[in-house]
Parts: structure tokens; sequence; C-alpha cells
């Protein structure tokens, strides 16, 4: 392998770990069973546990990010692509990625890359939302604070039912953010839930 293909695949063992048994309880060694190789390998590649942390997160992520934005891309309105954009941002078959979302959070206090990580990433998400928004014809007088308000929502619902599961019914979170976007763009209840016309 070279350099770059080695610590691809250092990325891909911690990510693999880290799904199974959750960003903080994953260790260097963890990582190099995965591979089957040294520890001595790891640390070669990465400065810092916390380093490889980042660079897994950042990964997942950053598929996710990308899958979400493909399908806006799809649309040619800015309520299409709002649609498109709450379709695609859902708990139903990639539970693991908002659990890697809450590892990351309760971790960032203690790697700075990961916080980093974590930061630079959420910015990219409210500029998605954000811009959006102020691409369409919608009532807000402040897309950018709309952006991270309707965020929050999403993260800390989706978070609670992959956190608690039982405790708020995933049709039920689902309602409760579109009800709650719909409200923020003043947009009529079940605009958003409407999806015919779109490419999803």
């Amino acid at each position: 392998m070279t350099p770059g293909e080695r610590r691809a695949a250092i990325v891909s063992a911690a990510l693999s770990v880290a799904i199974r048994k959750g960003l903080g309880a994953t260790t260097v060694r963890d990582i190099a069973a995965e591979m089957g190789t040294s520890s001595g390998l790891i640390h070669h590649y990465f400065d810092s546990m916390d380093d490889v942390l980042a660079a897994a997160f950042d990964r997942a992520a950053g598929e996710d990010y990308e899958a979400v934005e493909q399908a806006m891309h799809a649309e040619e309105t800015a309520l299409g692509r709002l649609r498109a954009f709450f379709a695609v941002y859902s708990i139903a078959d990639n539970e693991w990625a908002f659990q890697l979302w809450l590892d990351a959070w309760a971790e960032a206090s203690r790697r700075p890359a990961l916080r980093a990580t974590s930061e630079r990433l959420n910015v990219v998400w409210q500029q998605l939302l954000a811009t959006t928004i102020k691409n369409g014809d919608f009532e807000c007088d402040d897309p950018d604070a709309t952006a991270w308000r309707i965020l929050s929502m999403l993260d800390g619902l989706s978070l609670q039912v992959v956190a608690h599961r039982s405790t708020i019914a995933r049709a039920t979170v689902t309602e409760w953010i579109l009800g709650y976007a719909e409200f923020e763009l003043g947009l009529k209840p079940g605009t958003l839930a409407d999806t015919s016309g779109t490419s999803r």
C-alpha cells in the first residue's frame, strides 16, 4: 500500500470498530486487531488516537453530507431541496451514523481534534440548510439563525431516539421536525411532508 492507502485503511478499521464499540471505547489495539497488524503501524501514521477518531468520524459524516447534498442538487426548487434534505437526513436506515455524532459530541470536550472536526461539520450542515433557505421564497428574516434552530431540533430529537429508542417514536420525531420547519419558514402545515413532484 502507498502511505495514503495505508492511512485510509487505518481510518476504515477505526470506523468499523467505532460503529461496534463507540468512539470513546475504541483503542489503538482494537484498530490494530481489526487490521491484523501491530499498534506501531497506527502510531506511525497518526500522532494520537484523537486524530484517528477525528478522521474516522470525518469520513462517516462526510459521506452522509455528500448523500444529502446530492439528493438536494437533484431538485430544481428550493422547496424541493428542503424536502430532499429532510427525507435523506433520516435515522430510518442510518442509526449508526447518529450514534457516531452522539459519541463525537460526548468525547469532544476531551479530544481537541474530534471537537474541531465536529464543529466544522456542524457549520457545513448549517450552511447547507441556510443557503437553501436564502435561495427560496420563504418567510424568514434570519436564515442563518433559522437553520441553526432547525438543525438543533432535528439533531436533538434524532439523537433522543438513538439514545433512548422507546421514549419518542420515529414517526413523531419526523412530524415534529417538519412541523417546526414549516412554522419557521412560514409554510402551510404538511408542505414539507408532501414529496410529490420531487425526485425522491
